[in-house]
């Protein structure tokens, strides 16, 4: 049970009322009894200031879903004893670009971060659908409780299907990550930066430093980053282009990486891209900062002078600089659909099934929309890939990790297409 105080207990806040929320299918009104407590004499009606429609989806979890007719009944047993329920949600929502939210267990290691899709199993679906049972059935419930008179169901938002969209290479990632880089916010420092010393909010941060190998590997050891980092390496007198794939450390598993030590006539790079997954919103653990947190070190080793590279992707409209530089020849490709739990079966992706990627690297594609027909939602299906950000028409449509799940497709509301040329960017 949550209890939202009143705001006489506070002098200079607004005059304001005490309510409280609690799992639906709780009996209500002993917690109602409780709130009266909290606010002043005849001024605490009755109000579940979240009743829980649906629940949340992490990363790895199953699809949450409850049932209609018990979320129905409970909240029947609120509203028609003249109690007031704000409906959480009662629609259902997108975590555009990178503002999904997360959440953690007893320790701020047991992290796990919020789908793309907020749809929350609410009466109105994320893509507006209302022609479902949980819907009808709070509609009824509503309409005994406060008499209020039932009107036609509204139709459902037209979706359509635009086929399937053959992706391009555009380019790797360290070909062109400083021009995706505000180069005036690129910081240098002895020790690793958080995010957000360096300006950067959301989206990824890239860590460059230098050590010296010895024997035919390293252990690297960052004991606190915030949230997945992939880690590269290659000879600093190299062209920063020609990076070795070394693996993931992340925020819930391992903090350790054992890395091969490369015949270098210099030093060895260190570069590790950091992915902010998202921040969490509720518990002891709020104040979560991201990127690397704590020292690196190699072999038992700190390593020193970093410099910093904020990614947000603000300024992707920059790739339309380079020409693409390689064919996909096994036709990877994302689906086009109007229905989210309806994706192709892609072929000959193991490259990235296995979950082991070179390099991050950037596709494009584009699908046409004729001008003589209107403009509708639609569904992109990533079945078969890995893990990314997608965005079309330079709007950042979120996260898709289908070797994760359980979401394997993203909305595309309406409003981001337009008629004729219309273009996917995913990156990895």
């Amino acid at each position: 049970m949550l209890l939202v105080l009143p705001s006489y207990q506070f002098p200079n806040s607004y005059n304001s009322s005490a309510a409280v929320d609690f799992s639906t299918g709780d009996d209500p009104w002993p917690i109602f009894r409780l709130q009266k407590k909290y606010n002043l004499p005849g001024k605490s009606a009755p109000l579940s200031a979240e009743f829980y429609t649906g629940w949340l989806t992490h990363w790895g979890e199953s699809i949450a879903t409850t049932d209609a007719s018990s979320t129905a009944k409970a909240l029947k047993s609120i509203l028609c004893r003249n109690g007031s329920a704000v409906l959480y949600m009662a629609h259902g929502g997108t975590n555009f670009g990178f503002y999904n939210g997360a959440n953690t267990g007893q320790t701020e290691y047991e992290y796990k971060a919020d789908l793309t899709s907020y749809d929350y199993d609410a009466p109105i679906k994320e893509h507006g659908d209302v022609h479902n049972p949980k819907y009808k059935a709070l509609r009824r419930v509503i309409h005994e409780c406060t008499g209020t008179p039932l009107h036609p169901l509204p139709a459902d938002i037209e979706r359509a299907s635009y086929g399937l969209v053959k992706l391009q290479k555009v380019a790797s990632f360290f070909d062109i990550f400083d021009k995706i880089c505000d180069p005036l916010k690129v910081a240098v420092s002895e020790q690793p930066l958080s995010m957000e010393l360096t300006g950067q909010m959301f989206g990824f941060l890239l860590y460059v430093s230098e050590y010296q190998g010895k024997g035919p590997y390293s252990i690297l050891s960052i004991p606190k980053v915030h949230d997945r980092a992939q880690v590269f390496v290659s000879c600093s007198l190299d062209d920063v282009r020609n990076q070795i794939y070394a693996g993931v450390i992340e925020r819930w598993s391992s903090k350790t990486l054992q890395i091969p030590t490369l015949n270098c006539s210099s030093n060895i790079r260190l570069s590790i891209l950091v992915e902010n997954m998202g921040r969490v919103n509720y518990g002891p653990y709020i104040f979560d900062q991201k990127g690397i947190l704590s020292t690196v070190e190699i072999d038992g080793v700190t390593l020193h002078h970093w410099k910093m590279y904020p990614l947000s992707f603000n300024l992707l409209e920059n790739l339309s600089k380079f020409q693409p530089i390689q064919q996909i020849t096994d036709a990877r490709a994302s689906k086009v659909s109007s229905h989210g739990g309806s994706q192709n079966k892609l072929r000959d992706l193991s490259f990235y099934l296995n979950g082991k990627s070179e390099e991050p690297e950037f596709y494009e594609g584009h699908f046409h929309i004729d001008s003589n027909s209107t403009v509708k939602d639609t569904f992109i299906s990533f079945r078969g890939w890995n893990k990314g950000v997608a965005f079309v028409n330079n709007f950042n449509i979120g996260r898709f990790w289908p070797v994760m799940g359980p979401q394997c497709a993203l909305y595309v509301p309406a409003p981001i297409l337009r008629s004729g040329d219309n273009i996917v960017v995913c990156t990895f």
